[in-house]
């Protein structure tokens, strides 16, 4: 009583489709080599990581290094396999997934992520699927 609080009022996303993202996760931790025994939330931040799919990036300084031109071209591409990236100025560019969570995301957005997530999959582990299969398959699971 007294008290001055805030809040912020949003419509509720749909919880199944909610559920859909978590059962991509299971959906490739069973079925993708790269994946197996992965806990299904760390799958789906794997992705993230690599498609840069709502993620924010932040640029660090790394450890006071020289590294000469020649260095630094040999280098960008072997972060890039890692989700980052070193600036021209020497700043180490991090990638860092955003929460899919119900107060981080409206349905528009989850929506968008999950897909780019199944686009992701189908591109770089399982060609031979296109996006709507994979986000299919996993939309069979979530009454599992």
């Amino acid at each position: 009583i007294g008290d001055v609080v805030r809040c912020d009022v949003r419509k509720l996303r749909n919880q199944k489709f909610n559920r859909l993202v978590h059962r991509i996760g299971q959906l490739c931790a069973a079925n993708i080599e790269e994946f197996t025994g992965m806990d299904p939330h760390k799958v789906i931040k794997r992705l993230q990581l690599e498609g840069n799919i709502y993620c924010d990036e932040i640029a660090v300084k790394p450890y006071s290094i020289l590294i000469v031109d020649s260095i630094l071209k040999a280098v960008k591409p072997i972060l890039d396999l890692f989700g980052l990236k070193l600036s021209d100025d020497g700043l180490l560019i991090i990638r860092i997934p955003i929460s899919l969570s119900f107060e981080s995301l409206d349905e528009e957005e989850f929506h968008d992520a999950a897909k780019q997530i199944c686009r992701l999959i189908a591109e770089r582990y399982w060609p031979n699927l296109d996006p709507e299969r994979i986000e299919r398959m996993a939309g069979a699971m979530v009454d599992e």
